[in-house]
């Protein structure tokens, strides 16, 4: 395996791409694998909630990349470069078709082998991966690092009670009308270290997105009518129809484990694999030493089920 020099400049590197993904024109960066001879194996990232590519896909790409991957990491629609209105949308049934989109895009690479394609989730984007893989003969294995899965009883933990999210939920589609009906937009932040009337709410996704924003890498702004969809959305029935080889890193300090352990339950492929590693959940976005031992990890589980890459 190898490591290799992470700069905190975001997706400059690799070659930029788009590609079609529900009438909407996403933008990506394809980063080569360090030492094909022929049609590599590849790999589509996806990242945490209201993620930009700048983040921790970058990350994981660069690192699957020198390890014999090629690797794509995008903006989902309504984010970052990649288009789709109104702007900073959070829509996970839009999120999986844009993944299945880099997947398609990925086989139609002539660097590319197109019966070795894998799925790489971070955080939610972990369930979209699930999700993804579960409805995608184009994918063939799928990681999920970290995953914050979703159900009522897993949106009642992270939200603060079903009460909570049934009143967020009402806002969401009050919210939504009103954007059908006037095209007016309403925004909150996405995340806040006080006020909990937020895309994310809570100390923790704060520390780690505001300097994002802080740095200009991303917008800390939160379309309200986004808990339209994204509160009507649940990744359990997905999880129960998975029979792709699943890799799933998930531990007692990464989010709502009682929920990520049910759901690795339901997944009904004996070929699934559950690391616990006692690590904190936001260093699997950026803590070099965390990414660099769970991309090893990957490399390993992909290799076993696409076959190996072959070094120089």
């Amino acid at each position: 395996m190898f490591d290799v020099t992470i700069d905190a400049a975001g997706a400059t590197d690799g070659e930029r791409v788009t590609f079609q993904s529900g009438g909407q024109t996403l933008v990506g960066r394809l980063y080569p694998a360090a030492f094909s001879h022929g049609p590599a194996p590849a790999v589509a990232i996806i990242g945490p909630m209201t993620y930009v590519k700048e983040q921790a896909p970058v990350q994981y790409a660069r690192r699957l990349a020198a390890n014999g991957f090629t690797a794509l990491i995008f903006d989902p629609r309504y984010r970052g470069e990649s288009g789709g209105e109104p702007r900073n949308v959070e829509d996970p049934f839009a999120k999986v078709a844009d993944l299945r989109a880099a997947a398609a895009f990925l086989t139609e690479r002539p660097e590319v082998d197109a019966a070795r394609i894998a799925v790489l989730g971070i955080c939610m984007g972990g369930n979209t991966a699930m999700h993804a893989a579960a409805d995608d003969p184009l994918i063939r294995v799928v990681a999920a690092v970290t995953p914050h899965v979703r159900n009522a009883e897993a949106d009642a933990q992270w939200l603060g009670g079903p009460d909570a999210v049934a009143a967020r939920l009402a806002r969401g589609r009050e919210a939504l009308a009103k954007y059908e009906a006037t095209g007016e937009v309403q925004y909150v932040p996405a995340v806040d270290s006080i006020n909990l009337e937020v895309g994310m709410p809570g100390q923790l996704p704060w520390s780690w997105y505001q300097p994002h924003a802080d740095r200009g890498t991303w917008e800390n702004r939160y379309a309200v009518h986004s808990d339209a969809a994204l509160l009507t959305y649940e990744s359990l029935s997905a999880a129960a129809r998975l029979t792709k080889p699943l890799l799933f890193v998930h531990g007692e300090n990464c989010a709502l484990p009682e929920q990520a352990k049910r759901h690795f339950a339901v997944v009904p492929t004996h070929d699934k694999l559950h690391l616990r590693p006692d690590t904190p959940h936001l260093a699997f976005y950026d803590d070099p030493t965390v990414i660099a031992a769970t991309t090893n990890q990957i490399t390993d589980w992909f290799a076993r089920h696409l076959g190996s890459t072959t070094t120089a």
